[in-house]
């Protein structure tokens, strides 16, 4: 390891500044372990981060949490920064729709699963007939063991049909949590993920579903403050440093010279891990290509004045799934600023903007009366290529563990054997997965693997 940068005793290079990277480089600091992390941009969070654009703050898409995601609320506890996220009191989305309509959804003050059955008895949005349809549907995908295989196999849109759920249903219920969960229409949607959405958010314990929504920039929260957090650790943070290789030693390069540690986490996307990872640590690392990815577009608007009283809102028959006020996180001084999340945006990813624009502020004016008469003074679109691996029927099968066959290196991700989607809370998990096996091998080694 001639000319080799040696990392002092107990240190451990994570590749890649994203929640799971962030998650297990605290988690190795309140271990004694110092932790630096390589990321190649320049900026930490990952797919959670920001940008300015004209004085505006703008998060590149729209990410919520529900208080079942039990370890991303471990991280802001780790960031200190609980006081930086809203959390609703309870359950309650109002759906709309194009002409007029809509319904809302809200949980009862009741133990799960009997918290929904008002707020489904009672959704305007679907005939009684199909409300009592859901009603046994949900009861029925509460009785499944989300961990057999064979759900995997299967789709949730097949599940549904069979269980009596009709287009209506599928649209103005299934499609409205499901897709978002899982950026993934129903069909394409791998039944075993999808039913754990429903079971652990809907069918839980009664608050399980409740929303949480950042109230400061991404880029503050999961970018500033968790540099800080990991620099007053003891741990450090190199930005816009590239890693190439990892290597037995081990050792990575990066930016072409070589740097040495005593593990390694590789804590970047499938996509890019498969060209990291050596091929004696992962001999099927080829099949992760088979995750693929699905996209998520979000569209931003800024009005001259007011057009959405609520924080948000979910939308049926229009492809504005669901809409998000900015105005205050983003630093907008009057008017307002609404951001559109679509997910499973197979539709939009290379649609020029223009005809987004077209279509979408058309759309606004349908669901948002007042902003027929609101004048347009920015429009933007953000593209997340890439946003998650595309979770449909057999993508289970080809999610990694932590650990490798390299005693020494780990992986990290949303993408990986989590036993959750492709969410924040499963990048976090995947990221304390890592750290706890890093730990176990460095006290198995004696605190540092042999060189």
């Amino acid at each position: 390891m001639t000319g080799t940068v040696r990392n002092p005793v107990g240190t451990v290079a994570v590749v890649g500044g994203g929640l799971a990277g962030i998650t297990a480089a605290l988690a190795l600091q309140e271990a004694g372990l110092r932790a630096t992390v390589y990321e190649a941009r320049p900026r930490l969070g990952g797919a959670t981060h920001s940008f300015r654009r004209d004085g505006l703050t703008v998060d590149n898409g729209q990410h919520i949490f529900l208080k079942c995601c039990t370890a991303y609320q471990g991280l802001l506890g780790r960031l200190g920064a609980h006081d930086l996220v809203r959390v609703q009191d309870r359950f309650d989305v109002r759906v709309l729709t194009p002409d007029g309509g809509g319904g809302r959804l809200r949980r009862a003050k009741a133990p799960g699963p009997l918290h929904l059955l008002p707020a489904l008895a009672g959704y305007s949005l679907l005939p009684p007939s199909d409300r009592l349809r859901a009603v046994r549907a949900s009861l029925a995908l509460d009785r499944l063991d989300t961990a057999d295989p064979e759900l995997d196999k299967a789709s949730m849109g097949g599940w549904l049909a069979g269980h009596g759920q009709r287009e209506r249903a599928r649209l103005a219920l299934w499609e409205l949590f499901v897709t978002a969960a899982l950026n993934i229409r129903l069909d394409e949607a791998a039944l075993g993920p999808a039913a754990f959405v429903c079971k652990t958010a809907l069918l839980g314990r009664a608050d399980a579903a409740d929303i949480g929504v950042p109230a400061v920039p991404l880029g503050e929260l999961h970018g500033t403050i968790a540099a800080r957090k990991i620099e007053e650790g003891g741990g450090s943070v190199r930005l816009g440093a590239k890693v190439t290789a990892v290597e037995d030693g081990p050792k990575l390069l990066v930016d072409g010279s070589p740097v040495g540690a005593d593990a390694v986490v590789v804590a970047v996307p499938h996509r890019v891990a498969s060209t990291l990872v050596p091929e004696e640590a992962c001999p099927d690392r080829a099949t992760w290509a088979g995750l693929g990815s699905s996209p998520i577009v979000n569209v931003h608007v800024v009005y001259d004045r007011p057009v959405l009283d609520e924080p948000f809102v979910a939308a049926i028959d229009s492809p504005a799934q669901w809409v998000f006020d900015r105005t205050r996180i983003g630093g907008l001084a009057s008017g307002q600023y609404l951001a559109v999340s679509v997910s499973a945006a197979d539709r939009w990813i290379d649609t020029p903007t223009a005809e987004i624009r077209e279509v979408f502020l058309a759309e606004l004016a349908r669901l948002f009366p007042a902003a027929r008469a609101a004048r347009v003074t920015d429009f933007f679109v953000t593209r997340e290529r890439h946003a998650t691996f595309r979770q449909g029927p057999g993508s289970g099968a080809l999610r990694p563990a932590s650990a490798t066959r390299l005693p020494w290196l780990f992986l990290a991700g949303a993408w990986t054997d989590t036993g959750w989607p492709d969410t924040m809370e499963g990048a976090v998990r995947s990221g304390l997965s890592a750290a706890r096996l890093v730990r176990r091998h460095l006290s198995g080694a004696g605190g540092v693997s042999g060189r």
